[in-house]
């Protein structure tokens, strides 16, 4: 009898499997796959294997392959949902273009415990609301006032590679970038300068950590259930780096919101375009959620999602373009020599040099944006962004059911022969206006596109126009860390294995 009882429940079990697998096979997400190439679907398992338990270094390489292995858009299947990873220009524009498709993947819910649901993570009315409320926040006049933050910033750095030239001191790029650029995103996102206090420095390093445990999670796909993150005590670990970061992110807000109204008289009367104009203090991006909260729009914790939201994307993302720039023109002596040449075209042309650039010089220095959108293509700061698609989508003659995930992969779409002829080859006048206009524009897409692009742009590329003028006017920079030497590891930021080194040498003017 207990043999006749195993070899039952073996016979369920084996029933069970075959159902599941009959079910599987039954959704239409398994129809739609036959439409893309991609690796062999397998029984009960589907591509679960394929993608997932991978190292960092395994999962970043794994995707460079099957992009040049498929050179087209590619597919897997997990438990029953398709994935599509669009890395060729008509899936990209068919997702981007869309007012429906803008809601994100379900990986982006591991950022939800720091950051909530701001503008990175909503969706629908509560997405379009924010956006609304934050798109004046990058308005020409108000980046005008953050050019001083820019240039105070920069000029720090500049003393501080000052030591490093007179010592021959190889740097690392990383510390200096997140340097920089954290403490420029919060003194324009929340009007405190981060070196001047203790408090800060812990703010500092614990924000670092975040990046850390979001990117350990990532690449663990057990841990994205709750449940499991929870009971295996990582989530206990998570509240203890957050609980610092939200109370500090929550005592700058009051105090702000304390000078706010002490200094702005009636403002629920204010409009979002004259804001700045009627601030005692220096202007943050902060005193735009205030008003809104003033005329009942957001609450303070909205306030708080959209301040560690600008934390959170303001400083990782610019930080990696950073660093890639400095490799580039380290690299590219001839190119970094055209951007020195352009800086000091502009300068001598001026009354006083030592005066700080305006908006209106930084946007002349036309060859310096090509060199910064070819270390974008090359070093796409975000190599992939993901959408959940909450609707049948129809193009050309595929189709995606509803329920599906699509991943741009941004590192490969850069790379597409068809629209960058040798892909590898770093060349800025890819962007010179005659060769953009013959490009799809969904073929370059750093910030996004469409409906959902980064609402921080002009922002970033302002930041580091400002930076790489302020750093090449006083050095040249020199390779130590070479291209071809650079192993990337998965993340949702771009990062490499192994630190990326320059030396900065003084120049002879």
């Amino acid at each position: 009898m207990y043999v006749l009882g195993i070899a039952v429940a073996l016979l369920f079990f084996a029933l069970a499997l075959g159902l599941y697998e009959l079910y599987l096979r039954s959704l239409p997400s398994y129809k739609a796959a036959a439409q893309f190439p991609g690796a062999r679907v397998y029984p009960l398992v589907q591509n679960v294997f394929t993608v997932m338990l991978k190292s960092q270094l395994e999962a970043f390489d794994d995707a460079r392959k099957w992009a040049r292995q498929y050179g087209a858009s590619y597919r897997f299947l997990i438990r029953g949902v398709l994935f599509v990873q669009a890395v060729r220009y008509k899936e990209v524009e068919m997702l981007l273009c869309s007012t429906r498709l803008i809601r994100k993947s379900p990986l982006y819910k591991l950022t939800f415990p720091f950051i909530g649901e701001g503008l990175l993570n909503s969706t629908g009315d509560k997405w379009h609301q924010r956006r609304r409320i934050l798109t004046p926040t990058f308005h020409f006049n108000i980046l005008q006032s953050f050019l001083q933050t820019f240039h105070e910033e920069s000029s720090k750095l500049v003393l501080q590679l000052n030591e490093h030239a007179d010592k021959d001191i190889v740097t690392e790029l990383q510390p200096l970038s997140t340097q920089i650029t954290l403490n420029t995103i919060c003194e324009t996102a929340m009007g405190i300068k981060l070196d001047s206090t203790e408090t800060a420095d812990v703010y500092k390093r614990n924000i670092r950590t975040v990046g850390t445990i979001i990117q350990h999670r990532l690449m663990n796909p057990l841990l994205y259930e709750d449940s499991v993150y929870k009971a295996l005590g990582y989530q206990a670990k998570f509240d203890q780096i957050l609980t610092p970061i939200h109370a500090f992110t929550r005592n700058i807000i009051k105090k702000r919101r304390q000078m706010f109204h002490a200094t702005v008289d009636n403002p629920a009367d204010l409009s979002e375009d004259n804001v700045y104009t009627n601030i005692k203090q220096r202007y943050a991006m902060l005193d735009s959620l205030l008003l809104a909260e003033a005329k009942q729009q957001i609450d303070d914790e909205g306030i708080r999602e959209e301040v560690d939201t600008f934390m959170f994307e303001g400083h990782d993302t610019t930080g990696s373009a950073f660093v890639f720039i400095f490799l580039s023109i380290a690299n590219h002596q001839d190119v970094q020599e055209r951007v020195y040449q352009e800086i000091y075209a502009t300068i001598h042309d001026r009354s006083d040099p030592a005066e700080p650039l305006t908006i209106q010089d930084y946007n002349n220095l036309k060859y310096m944006e090509r060199v910064i959108k070819e270390c974008m293509r090359v070093y796409p700061p975000v190599p992939f962004i993901s959408r959940f698609v909450t609707e049948d989508v129809r193009y050309e003659d595929k189709w995606i059911p509803k329920g599906s995930v699509i991943s741009v992969e941004i590192f490969d779409l850069h790379r597409d022969p068809e629209q960058f002829p040798d892909p590898e080859r770093f060349d800025p006048d890819r962007f010179l206006p005659e060769h953009v206009e013959k490009r799809n524009p969904y073929a370059y897409v750093p910030f996004s596109a469409g409906p959902r692009n980064c609402i921080g742009q002009r922002f970033a590329m302002l930041e580091l126009k400002s930076i790489l003028t302020a750093v090449l006017r006083e050095f040249r920079v020199l390779p130590v860390t070479k291209r071809d030497e650079i192993v990337f590891v998965a993340d949702m930021v771009l990062r490499a294995r192994d630190p990326i080194k320059v030396k900065f040498e003084r120049r002879n003017v």
